[in-house]
């Protein structure tokens, strides 16, 4: 785990810049495992932290190489999903884990009403508000929504469950995004492709609903396996994978316009992007 900072130092996400004119927008809700010193190491040992239960392995590294192929901007949370999960609604019962794949999180139990709202205050919020204002500023630059590929990994395996995907795509309601993306990865032979695989992507209040179901944005989520982007090679050949068929389904003319898809997890309620 990388050093500790104080809160008051500590700063939740990461911008990396790029050109707001592309309409693209790359995010990485599980790229960062840090912790503020003030919350120690939750009282586990370091070794839990190079776990995915700390955060998504590969991450960081594929996003920032997606942001430079594609000139794109991302945000990156920088907090480890076991202070607070940047991927789950405020009033999900994971938002903040107490025992997460077999390891209980000592910082994390008990849980007071005010230290759950004083995480959300201090990191969850402003993540998702970096989030939007980028999201914003695209929209500005372009005069159309962007579109939004949220990047994340999961386990070879689960609960002694084997994972044969390489790759998943999750995706709600909008397929924009989502079916060209399966499409141009399943052409590729040697792949095993998941359509909402290894996980459903109808999640109330996650990250794609906040920010662009409600809001009629084109977007889809890309899990890769953490074998094959653990290292610095598996991660660059996954970005440049990736890179060319984000560029083509950034150019489809629908990818831009705002349509409301709804939510297979229920009635939601329009907002505004921007």
């Amino acid at each position: 785990m990388k050093h500790m900072t104080r809160i008051s130092q500590f700063s939740p996400f990461e911008v990396v810049e790029g050109d707001r004119g592309k309409g693209l927008v790359l995010l990485a809700d599980h790229a960062g495992r840090e912790l503020p010193e003030e919350y120690g190491s939750l009282g586990l040992p370091s070794a839990e932290f190079e776990r995915h239960i700390a955060y998504d392995i590969g991450v960081e590294q594929v996003t920032r190489r997606l942001a430079a192929l594609t000139g794109a901007p991302a945000v990156m949370a920088r907090f480890s999903r076991l202070l607070i999960d940047p991927n789950r609604g405020e009033d999900d019962p994971t938002l903040i884990r107490q025992l997460y794949d077999g390891t209980v999180v000592p910082g994390n139990y008990p849980m007071k009403p005010e230290e759950r709202a004083r995480r959300i205050e201090l990191f969850h919020q402003p993540y998702h508000d970096a989030v939007s204002a980028v999201i914003a500023s695209v929209a500005e630059k372009t005069g159309a929504p962007p579109f939004v590929l949220s990047v994340h990994s999961f386990t070879p395996s689960m609960q002694g469950r084997s994972r044969p995907w390489h790759v998943g795509i999750l995706w709600d309601s909008d397929p924009r995004a989502a079916a060209p993306l399966i499409e141009a990865l399943a052409a590729d032979e040697s792949l095993i492709v998941g359509d909402n695989e290894p996980y459903d992507g109808a999640l109330r209040g996650d990250t794609m609903f906040r920010h662009c179901i409600v809001n009629g944005i084109a977007h889809a989520l890309v899990e890769i396996r953490q074998d094959l982007i653990a290292d610095a090679a598996g991660a660059e050949a996954w970005a440049r994978r990736l890179a060319p068929i984000l560029e083509e389904i950034n150019a489809m003319p629908d990818i831009h316009e705002v349509r409301m898809f709804g939510s297979r997890t229920g009635p939601i309620e329009e907002k505004a992007a921007w």
